[in-house]
């Protein structure tokens, strides 16, 4: 695998975790400030995978 792909591959990787965490906050009981900070940084978060994946796709070989 290419240092680029793999290097994209871990960044989605570590941001999948941030994610996460940030999913746990807003399943747990509400709290206004701590949910609103939350949904800010998961929406910003997945936009930033979704941006990840794009780039992983553009660089993945064709394969026939």
């Amino acid at each position: 695998m290419n240092e680029r792909l793999d290097i994209l591959k871990k960044a989605r990787d570590r941001m999948i975790e941030d994610r996460d965490t940030h999913a746990k906050v807003l399943a747990a009981p509400f709290d206004r400030d701590n949910a609103e900070r939350a949904r800010n940084k998961f929406v910003e978060l997945q936009t930033l995978i979704d941006a990840l994946d794009r780039a992983i796709s553009a660089k993945k070989p064709a394969t026939t």
